[in-house]
């Protein structure tokens, strides 16, 4: 009879206690989310403590994948609302916040700490959906903006991620659509950005930097690398990145990369700080794809827009630049050494060479060309 007592008792207290504590949600255990929504749940949570303080994933790409082991996951259709709270992942593979499989997570004036390893800050994966607003998001090892394998949607607006990793640690890693809007995003140790494949990144307003220590043999330092790995996470076709507005900033490398795939650049209005290099865009082969075959294609569109720096693109890549109303300060080329390269200007763009400079069709009037005793070469011939 004692010992049923006490028993009782002591399940008294555990109810107690997690009365008292309802907004406190804790996982430790092995493949175990804090808050975890699936089915049919609709679910409302606000002025929540989330912990994922220990327990691991059963394996890497269940974690990067399907959110196995994520702080917050919600999938299988379900949906959650989640508000003024905050979410603390220190596991291994634990990412904060997880969006899969038609899972629809909308999320606002919350932060997010990610400090164990092999994990991201807010991601979707599988078809999942995350609108965030006024998020504050910190991630050690992956991306704070992350997508991964069957992709998804993700918008985002106002806020500040900032992750702190290297190799492979931007502020945004893309194999899904993702949009922010009004916020500030930075990579200490890593490019800013990273699309995969068929897929986008659209920022609107967002002051955004990136810092390229890339270690790995053949790596070429950019801030914005639009890649196909064909891995298997992401769908061969075209990688797109648009801006409008705000600034971006390279510490280290290029301004952007191109390599192994089809890609399209657009930029309106914004402040470009470039590295001490002064590369605007490299287009070329690189440590993925077929040798020979792995070049990169790139349409570069810009528009009310001010480029400076240096264009390389190499022999197995092509590049159609195009100005609208915009103003080119720098050089293409300058090697002779060149794919399929063509510059096409409309009547209120300007070019300004600073350095020899070689295309393979140049579309506009010499006379908005400023040569500064430099020469213009279009398939050989000298232009001005």
């Amino acid at each position: 009879m004692k010992k049923s007592w006490i028993a009782l008792m002591l399940c008294l207290m555990i109810a107690f206690s997690a009365c008292a504590e309802k907004n406190v949600y804790t996982a430790v255990e092995d493949d175990q989310s804090a808050v975890d929504v699936s089915g049919t749940e609709k679910i409302e949570i606000t002025g929540a403590v989330i912990q994922k303080t220990g327990g691991n994933a059963s394996s890497a790409d269940a974690a990067s994948f399907r959110g196995v082991n994520a702080a917050v996951r919600v999938y299988d259709q379900a949906e959650l609302t989640l508000r003024s709270s905050a979410v603390e992942a220190t596991a291994q593979n634990a990412t904060g916040v997880f969006a899969y499989d038609g899972g629809t997570i909308q999320i606002e004036d919350c932060t997010i700490d990610v400090s164990g390893g092999g994990a991201g800050g807010v991601q979707v994966a599988g078809g999942g959906t995350l609108i965030g607003k006024n998020l504050t998001v910190t991630s050690a090892s992956k991306a704070a903006i992350r997508s991964d394998r069957g992709g998804g949607t993700m918008l985002l607006e106002g806020g500040v991620y900032t992750s702190k990793g290297t190799n492979g640690c931007p502020a945004i890693y893309s194999t899904a659509d993702i949009t922010v809007k009004n916020a500030v995003c930075i990579s200490e140790q890593s490019r800013a950005v990273i699309i995969e494949g068929k897929n986008s990144v659209t920022l609107e307003n967002v002051t955004i930097e990136g810092n390229d220590q890339s270690t790995k043999s053949g790596s070429i330092h950019a801030n914005v690398l639009l890649y196909q790995s064909a891995s298997g996470d992401a769908k061969e076709g075209t990688s797109v990145f648009t801006m409008t507005g705000g600034e971006m900033t390279s510490h280290n490398g290029a301004m952007f990369y191109c390599t192994n795939t089809s890609s399209e650049i657009h930029l309106s209005d914004v402040k470009l700080n470039l590295s001490e290099d002064g590369e605007l865009l490299i287009v070329s082969a690189g440590r993925w794809g077929k040798e020979g075959r792995n070049g990169g294609n790139c349409v570069f569109v810009a528009e009310q827009q001010e480029l400076t720096g240096t264009i390389t693109v190499d022999a197995v890549s092509t590049l159609s630049l195009q100005l609208e109303k915009s103003s080119f300060k720098g050089s293409i080329n300058t090697s002779q050494n060149a794919g399929q390269t063509e510059l096409v200007m409309d009547a209120e763009s300007t070019w300004e060479l600073t350095g020899d400079s070689y295309l393979s069709s140049f579309t506009g009037d010499p006379g908005q060309v400023t040569t500064n005793g430099y020469h213009l070469y279009v398939s050989g011939e000298q232009v001005c």
